[in-house]
């Protein structure tokens, strides 16, 4: 209806609303603009034409902007018209994200009004609309899309129109946009340190006026990802480039995108770890029941449970905090069966490559195997126990050499006289245990005093038991630079 009512060239009669049989007074709609006080009020603009060419044509259009005033549900929307008929609207929020709010105005006085909200209408007018709006004027012969083979479409026009908008109610769509970057900022900051370099370069401005954590990881990821893309495609035409000219340059700016990404991805990683140590020491605090977590809750956050690395991705475990080498573990088997269903279960059984063998399955590749003991127990240690850990891992070790068990691709697991293996009982050190393992087991003590180590030479078993605490300090140890680099200690 309002482009009847503002169209300098025919200007509409007056339009009166009259309720029969009603003692209220008659409502004109005429009055509902024109003035400071109106509801709907015609805001100025500067440079409100503007021109999009297509086809080798030139086409002007103008945009008029309005504000409503106490807009109750309705939204900010830009209207194209054609014969001075809304034909379609969207919400301005399509093209420009800070429109997505209601608008406040306050008050001339302040102790005389409250001030009130409003939204805005950009209306679209223009020759081209015109002449491109159907016969019963309910839409437009042009695309929705751009479209090079069909001239200029609905979402080229509107995006003219939004950033007219924009300009219209300039100061506050600036506050929302800064209030939205710093929000974005504070994510990066505080969640997301891997992003810091990579969030510089990236354009955030079609993200919602209030991000969630989640849009703002999404939009990063895909922009790391066409970032990834783009780097992938400069390799490939520097393979295939002939120009030795310009190679050198090509190759420089390459290698300076892909350090920046491999960087992003380390700032990641270790930040995780960060996640990772502070969830597990958390784990061996006591609980409000008054007692510790079981073995296995604290099992879990290293490695989850009756799995192995044919079941897992390999960024699915945590075995870095026991051990930096198993990271380059070729299998891991964790409290699950190593052959049958009901047969004897490590809690963490390795089959470890080293740098220095790389066969799979080599006599040479050491095997490690840990048990778990909830924080606080100690009844393995007594005379009648029949968990004794120690014993535990020296029956695996004998089983494993006599041939008992076999690789999940079902080959034998290879091993001689002098395939070495590593033992390791985490538990925590209580008086009772630290007896146990002097005068029953025959371990030394640690300098640190919080482990006990011995070898058995008839098998090559190196064993340690170490407490909870030292695990838990040595893993803080070890990644503690690498926190205070990135500010995260």
């Amino acid at each position: 209806m309002l482009p009847y009512f503002v169209n300098a060239d025919k200007p509409c009669p007056r339009v009166v609303i009259r309720d029969q049989g009603s003692t209220a007074p008659p409502v004109s709609l005429n009055d509902y603009l024109g003035k400071d006080t109106s509801q709907i009020v015609e805001m100025s603009v500067q440079n409100s034409g503007f021109t999009i060419s297509a086809n080798g044509e030139d086409k002007t259009f103008k945009v008029r902007v309005f504000k409503f005033y106490s807009p109750r549900a309705a939204r900010s929307k830009v209207s194209l018209v054609a014969h001075r008929r809304e034909v379609t609207d969207v919400p301005l929020q399509t093209y420009v994200p800070e429109f997505a709010d209601e608008f406040f105005e306050p008050a001339p006085n302040e102790e005389t009004g409250k001030g009130r909200n409003f939204v805005i209408k950009a209306y679209v007018f223009g020759d081209y609309l015109n002449d491109n709006v159907s016969l019963e004027r309910g839409e437009f012969r042009f695309q929705t899309e751009s479209d090079l083979l069909s001239g200029i479409s609905q979402s080229q026009i509107e995006q003219q129109a939004a950033a007219i908008a924009q300009v219209a109610v300039g100061s506050e769509i600036a506050a929302r946009k800064k209030r939205k970057d710093a929000r974005i900022a504070e994510y990066v900051e505080a969640d997301a340190p891997w992003h810091r370099t990579l969030a510089k370069d990236v354009d955030f401005s079609a993200l919602p006026m209030k991000p969630t954590n989640q849009d703002i990881e999404l939009h990063l990821q895909k922009k790391k990802y066409e970032k990834e893309v783009a780097t992938r495609t400069q390799v490939a035409a520097i393979l295939n480039s002939e120009n030795s000219d310009e190679l050198a340059t090509k190759i420089a700016e390459v290698i300076e995108s892909i350090s920046e990404n491999s960087k992003n991805d380390l700032i990641h990683y270790v930040s995780m770890r960060r996640c990772v140590i502070d969830l597990f020491s958390k784990s061996l605090e006591i609980g409000a029941d008054g007692k510790h977590q079981s073995e296995g809750e604290v099992h879990d956050i290293i490695m989850p449970r009756r799995k192995d690395s044919e079941e897992l991705n390999h960024d699915a475990h945590n075995l870095w905090i026991l051990d930096e080498r198993l990271n380059f573990a070729s299998y891991v088997s964790s409290d699950k069966p190593l052959q049958v269903s009901n047969g004897d279960r490590t809690d963490i059984t390795v089959y470890n490559r080293r740098v220095a063998f790389r066969g799979d399955n080599e006599a040479s590749n050491p095997i490690t195997i840990f048990e778990f003991k909830r924080p606080q127990r100690d009844d393995f240690a007594d005379p009648s126990s029949k968990e004794d850990p120690v014993q535990q891992i020296v029956r695996y070790v004998n089983q494993i050499r006599e041939g008992k068990f076999k690789t999940p691709t079902g080959r034998d697991i290879i091993v001689n006289d002098t395939t070495p293996f590593y033992g390791y009982v985490v538990c925590d050190l209580t008086a009772k245990v630290k007896k146990w393992l002097e005068s029953e087991q025959q371990f030394t003590p640690m300098p640190d005093g919080l482990g006990w180590f011995r070898w058995f030479g008839n098998i090559s078993l190196y064993m340690e038991v170490i407490s909870w605490t030292k695990l838990l300090r040595d893993a803080e140890m070890r990644n503690k630079i690498f926190f205070n680099k990135l500010g995260i200690d």
